[in-house]
């Protein structure tokens, strides 16, 4: 049971990172994205190319590859989604033409990647040295990505809720009428926040790679749990994308360890359906009148 809790812990730190970034570009830039999975396997494979092809630590590598994900998200909105933006009448068709757009980029970076790598599995070791916690063995890897994680939702949360510019994110995410009318850019402030979501997912698939085997067609499955987890904690909701990601790592941990491992998904998306019965909003969420 011990250990059970403790992978579920882990595993629930991994989701609410992934989602962290989704929540940003949904919650403040209202850009539902559909390709966002193919991003983080796009940086496992970089992670997993400099550490097997230019010897370097997946830890130092997180200096190249999270300023990368973040100059190509803010491209890809200035690009491709602005256009989007200035001609959708209302956010809810910004939502809709946004769905319609990410899709197809899934397709043009999951080809990308499936070109480059083909669709073998991928992997590497490192540090996959067993260390004991509180009696229990667990891999170095795996705490030391957690502990990541941590140490990053913890420094974005800090720094929307302490911050200027951070005060400005939220205002742009609660009401972006009312935000251009105390002087803030929310165009501006939209393409940073997708961007800075682009940033977190890149440092997600960074440690991802350092213990899950991925592939170029894997990501398809992180877009879904970082979906559910945004959706059960509430849109926007960065404390929400913590309580759920840990609840799906632990009910996914729990039923793998003492039930089957192959009825996973459906026990997370019964958890999901669950919470969206009794609270439709997300469990932080508020409902829109």
């Amino acid at each position: 049971m011990t250990n059970a809790i403790f992978t579920g812990l882990m595993l629930g730190g991994m989701y609410a990172l992934i989602a962290m970034g989704l929540t940003l570009q949904y919650g403040v830039a209202r850009i539902m994205n559909l390709s966002y999975g193919e991003f983080l396997v796009a940086a496992s494979f970089a992670s997993y190319w400099l550490f097997t092809g230019w010897a370097l630590n997946p830890l130092l590598g997180l200096a190249i590859v999270v300023p990368i994900g973040f100059g190509v998200s803010i491209i890809l909105y200035r690009v491709l989604l602005t256009p989007l933006v200035r001609r959708a009448p209302t956010r809810d068709a910004l939502e809709v033409d946004s769905l319609l757009a990410t899709f197809g980029m899934m397709f043009i970076v999951q080809g990308i990647m499936l070109t480059m790598f083909g669709g073998a599995y991928f992997s590497y070791s490192f540090l996959s040295i067993p260390v004991t916690v509180f009696g229990e063995t667990l891999a170095l890897n795996r705490l030391i990505a957690f502990g990541l994680a941590v140490v990053f939702g913890l420094a974005l949360y800090l720094a929307l809720t302490r911050t200027r510019f951070g005060t400005a994110i939220r205002a742009v995410a609660v009401d972006p009428t009312a935000a251009r009318l105390v002087a803030i850019d929310v165009t501006s402030v939209s393409a940073f926040a997708f961007a800075l979501g682009g940033a977190m997912v890149a440092a997600a698939g960074v440690l991802v790679s350092m213990f899950l085997t991925f592939s170029a067609s894997s990501g398809v499955i992180f877009t879904m749990k970082a979906l559910m987890v945004v959706v059960m904690g509430g849109v926007g909701n960065l404390l929400g994308c913590l309580v759920a990601g840990l609840a799906l790592g632990l009910s996914e941990s729990l039923v793998a360890t003492f039930v089957d491992p192959g009825l996973t998904l459906a026990v997370n998306f019964a958890l999901f359906l669950g919470v969206l019965l009794v609270k439709p909003a997300g469990l932080f969420g508020r409902a829109q009148r």
